[in-house]
Formats: structure tokens, sequence, C-alpha cells
């Protein structure tokens, strides 16, 4: 989904949740029936680089001499810690020109003409509000296997392979089809309700356990001129990050298993039913920031920062991109949303929590074990180490905390996984259907609905017929829960 800017501690990412998502099967890996491995070497006029010979210090057998391109998504995260393992990379093959690297926020504009072209760079974080459709490139087979880097031994350990280092949950969350891995998730993010520590304290209060109290402390604020809620107007499929697991709560699992199976009259489960109107409430009372249908995520995480609101939902890159404007004693906190009342299926606590910056290297890439060296390097324990320090965010190498003093908002994010145990989802709308999940799910239904240009019962007949219409879509692969 992305992140921003930078900081220096250390907070919460997308992954540790991973490991127990896995072990209960709340990661599902797709079912499709008919994509390949990657594609062939012929990149349209640009041909691949000679593989370089394999050894114990070259195991992926790059080509010392040939250059390595790499395009990052210039969001949360910033760029430095890519920089940083080029370091190594280049100091790895000192014969190889100097890497290539750009950072952008433009990722489809920029790199979409460039897959159809044949001529993709070599490592890509396909991450932002421009992020290229993910199911659409498995689909297409213009992404590699990663299956040679995971087996590949680990830079710290030789007798460890790469795949053996990763927090559980990372391998499935990159297939599609079986066996082959397409896409490296690099970050672990924990997503819910965000807020101030310090802000509730000086209203005499806690985190609202049930969404009674939540209203009452939203009219409490109110009356104090704060508002009880902001998010990204301009881009409104960041409500999902705390709705999501509210739905879940409500209703179970399988309601989000059966939204992504894109089932029929999955969007018209009592647990959607109440977790919409009990967010349309929040428009309806006033207790949503004026002027935040016409905000982005900056905007509103500012106006959070400088306590125009309460609570804001959003993932754990929020730290780091929000590093700019938060005040020193803010206190920045996560948690699962509210219980709706005592008929919920699953416990308080229940959270989102998955894989995020998504990596990948291109099918027709020059150099594709150049690009696999360097997510290598970068998952080692140092590369992991220094991401978490720069950033504050969790990596996909289960490992890389010990010595570091950790932030409010990381310890926060480790003390809610804790606290979820097993009662963790991972809706997975986002990485399969990007268009339905942002453009209609996002902007169409749910923006409009926060916005109270329509109510509760016409947005989920809205957004049930975009999902049927994405059903029924033959240009598109559709993915299913095992």
């Amino acid at each position: 989904m992305g992140s921003t800017s930078a900081r220096n501690n250390e907070g919460l990412g997308r992954r540790d949740l991973i490991k127990r998502s896995a072990a209960i099967g709340l990661i599902s890996v797709p079912t499709m029936s008919f994509l390949s491995a990657c594609a062939s070497s012929d990149s349209g006029g640009d041909k691949k680089v000679e593989k370089g010979k394999t050894s114990a210090k070259n195991p992926l057998g790059v080509n010392e001499t040939a250059q390595l391109e790499v395009v990052i998504f210039d969001g949360g995260f910033g760029q430095q810690y890519a920089l940083d393992a080029e370091k190594k990379y280049q100091a790895a093959f000192p014969k190889a020109p100097k890497v290539k690297h750009r950072a952008t926020q433009k990722i489809q504009s920029e790199l979409q003409p460039r897959f159809n072209g044949g001529t993709p760079p070599d490592l890509i974080d396909n991450s932002g509000a421009q992020q290229m459709d993910m199911g659409v490139l498995v689909g297409k087979k213009q992404l590699a296997d990663l299956t040679p880097l995971l087996d590949a031994p680990s830079i710290d350990d030789p007798n460890k392979k790469v795949r053996d280092t990763l927090r559980p949950g990372i391998v499935e969350m990159g297939q599609f089809d079986g066996d082959p891995v397409w896409i490296l998730y690099y970050a672990y993010t924990v997503y819910g309700v965000w807020y101030s520590q310090t802000a509730l304290e000086k209203l005499d209060a806690t985190y609202p356990e049930t969404w009674d109290e939540m209203l009452a402390l939203c009219e409490k604020a109110k009356k104090k001129g704060i508002a009880g809620w902001t998010y990204a107007g301009k881009y409104p499929y960041y409500l999902p990050f705390s709705l999501y697991p509210f739905i879940a709560k409500i209703g179970g699992r399988e309601v989000l298993d059966a939204i992504d199976n894109l089932e029929p009259k999955a969007w018209e489960h009592p647990a959607v039913k109440a977790a919409f109107e009990a967010y349309y409430e929040l428009f309806k009372k006033g207790y949503i920031l004026k002027g935040t249908p016409g905000i982005d995520h900056i905007q509103s995480q500012t106006a959070w920062t400088q306590g125009k609101a309460l609570f804001i939902p959003n993932g754990s890159w929020v730290e780091n991109e929000a590093a700019k404007t938060t005040p020193k004693d803010f206190k920045m906190t996560v948690s699962a949303p509210s219980s709706l009342d005592k008929s919920d299926k699953l416990p308080f606590g229940t959270i989102w929590a998955s894989g995020g910056e998504p990596f990948v290297v291109p099918a027709k890439a020059k150099n594709a074990e150049g690009g696999m060296e360097q997510l290598r390097i970068m998952l080692s324990e140092a590369s992991s180490k220094s991401f978490t320090q720069q950033v504050k965010s969790l990596t996909a190498f289960n490992g890389g905390t010990d010595g570091l003093t950790l932030s409010t908002a990381m310890q926060s994010g480790v003390d809610a996984l804790k606290k979820a145990g097993d009662n963790v989802v991972n809706p997975r709308l986002q990485d399969w259907y990007v268009k339905l999940q942002k453009e209609q799910i996002g902007v169409a239904g749910l923006g409009e609905m926060m916005a109270g240009r329509a109510t509760p019962a016409e947005t989920i007949k809205k957004i049930q017929g975009f999902a049927d219409a994405a059903a029924k879509d033959q240009s598109i692969k559709h993915y299913k829960h095992q």
C-alpha cells in the first residue's frame, strides 16, 4: 500500500503476524489453473545479459559486469534503505557499472510502458497509489519466479536457505499459482485504528473497546473542538484498514474470504451492513473532521498529528510517513477495531496484519539474477536491522530487532499482534483485484458513503455490483482462498 518520509526510531512493518496467519490458515494461497513459471528471456530487442558463474559467493550466478537497475517507490519508507543495500551489491560486484537507481511515486505510469515494451527494470518496489495490478502482472506472466532466490543460501548463514529466514507466511503471500513465488513482500504491516495516547490522556480516556464507547468518546472530543476521525478522503481505500477487520470481527473471517472470492451476495452479509452503518454513524453525528473527503493521506495524517482528530485508519508505515509533523510527546499507538457488540464472532483484538512493500523481478528483466541478488542482500540481518532503524518497520526477515529500542508505535504494534493471537485476518482484495479495491470499493463506494453522498444500503448495492462485474470479467484472472 505504500508509505512516505523519514526519521530515526523503530516502528512496525508488515509481517510478524503472518507467521501466525500462515500457521492457522488465515493466509490462503489463491488457486489458479494455468500460470506457468517465468516468461522467456527474450525481451523485445533488449536481450538478457549472460548469466555468470555460480559460486559460494555468487549462488545466483549474477553477471559480474552487468548493470543492475532498481526502481523504488518513493513513499513512507523512503529510498535510503535500498541505496544502502545497493552499496553492498556494488561492493560484491565491483566490475559492474554503478547501479541505476530511481525513486518515484508514479510506478504504473512510468513502468507499465516499459513492461509492455519488453524493457522493464531488474527490481521494482511495486507500491503506492500507482501500484501496478499484481494479479494482472502474474496473469500475463510478466513476473519472474523468485524460487531461485528463496532456495539460495542466506547472506548470514550459508547453511540456511533464504526461505528459511523469512517470517512464516511471506512465501505464501507471494504465490498466486501453487509453487511459483511471484512477489517478495519486504515490509510487515499492522493495519488498524491509529491514535495518540497523549491525546486520549488529555481527554481522560482510554481506547474504546466497544462501538458505544467509541461514539461516546467522539462526542466528548467534539465538545472540545476535536474531531473523532479523519482519513485519506482522496484515497478512501485506506478506510478498509480498520473496516475490514471490523467486518471480520462482527461476522467471522469467512465473511472476508467470501468477499475475496467474489462470491454472489458476499457484500450483503449482515456483518458488512452492521459495519457500514456503524461507520456511517460517524458521518451522521459529525464526528468526521470537516473537509476530510477532499484531503489526501498526507493532509489527513498531518491534521491527525496536529491533534485535529483522534483516530485515523492506517498502516504501520504511518509513523515514518508522518514523522516530520509528529510531536515528540505524541505517543503514536495502534489498536484493533472496537467491538460492535457482544454478538461479534471474534474477540476484541482481531486485527489485520500482512506483508507489504511488494518487490518483483520482471520476467523480461535484463539482469534478473542481479535483481534477486539485491533482494538476497536486503534479506540479511544487517539490512533488515538498518531498515527497521531507519523507517520504523519490521521486515520479512524473521529477526533483526535484537538490541533495538522500539518506539511507542512499533511497540504498540507488537503488543497488538500479541493480543490478537490467532485472530489475525489478511484480506487479499488489494493484492488480487487492485482496480476493484481502490477505484470501485474505495473511491466510488466507501468514499461516497463517508462523505454522506450515499447511504450504507446504496453503497452495499453498488459495491456488490462492482464485485459481480469483476467475477464475470473474463479478461482478468480470478483467485480464491483454498
